[in-house]
């Protein structure tokens, strides 16, 4: 029963942050842009540091770092460059404008939807093995969640939506943990090597995520004194996971 409270809470959460793309009305455009870069920064340090402090850690201690676990964080590559490549959806956190254009809105509503079904299978996943992983897992996805709902938000904006309109397609978007983690929850217990791919699985996505998605958004900042917050946001992002690995 916590596995389950604590899973449906994380994923509650999770779908709660699609509200947050309000923001992008608050802020000027340069004030949002600096904001969003710092955030992607220390998203990107909290998914790195999940992935290698938390979940690799938790995948090798029983078997080792064998085939199984190599192919499955290979799956985890495999699975958001398809997403990304053939859907034409990306973890992009810019909102999108003439010199920034996205894919259609409904692509980008699909491609969202089935990105948050994974996660809340991963959250899960992550709560089965262990409460502690879970939620390094739960802030690892919220950190990198709250610049991607802005980003999506500002592009249904963009696409015609009203405000009211954007809000709720973005909410049955971010609504897709909630199925993804009733159905890992509902397996999880049945197949016990669900649970044991998923965690090597979650690392490759989170890496793929980072690695491919967030640090070249980082790149394109060229000053000195931006680029030191941005790293500044990564080593924040790692530290934090650092500190729950201590706490532990």
């Amino acid at each position: 029963m916590n596995v389950w409270l604590y899973s449906l809470t994380s994923v509650i959460l999770v779908s709660l942050l699609s509200f947050v793309g309000v923001l992008f009305l608050a802020f000027k455009k340069e004030k949002l842009q600096k904001l969003l870069l710092f955030l992607v920064s220390f998203a990107a340090g909290g998914l790195l540091g999940d992935a290698f402090l938390h979940l690799l850690p938790e995948a090798v201690e029983e078997t080792g770092f064998n085939i199984e676990i190599s192919l499955a964080i290979l799956l985890g590559l495999l699975v958001f460059f398809t997403l990304e490549k053939f859907i034409s959806w990306r973890h992009c956190h810019i909102p999108t404008s003439k010199e920034h254009p996205h894919p259609i809105v409904f692509m980008n509503l699909f491609g969202d939807g089935l990105h948050n079904f994974i996660d809340g299978m991963i959250i899960a996943a992550s709560f089965l093995v262990s409460i502690p992983l879970g939620l390094a897992t739960s802030l690892a996805v919220i950190f990198h969640e709250i610049p991607q709902e802005i980003g999506d938000f500002g592009v249904l904006i963009h696409g015609g939506f009203s405000k009211n309109k954007a809000l709720f397609f973005n909410f049955v978007s971010g609504s897709a943990a909630i199925a993804g983690a009733i159905l890992t929850l509902f397996l999880g217990t049945r197949l016990a090597g669900l649970t044991r791919l998923l965690i090597p699985f979650t690392a490759g996505s989170f890496i793929y995520i980072a690695g491919s998605d967030l640090i070249p958004e980082l790149h394109k900042e060229t000053n000195l004194k931006k680029s030191g917050f941005q790293l500044l946001g990564l080593i924040l992002g790692i530290g934090v996971m650092m500190l729950l690995l201590m706490i532990e």
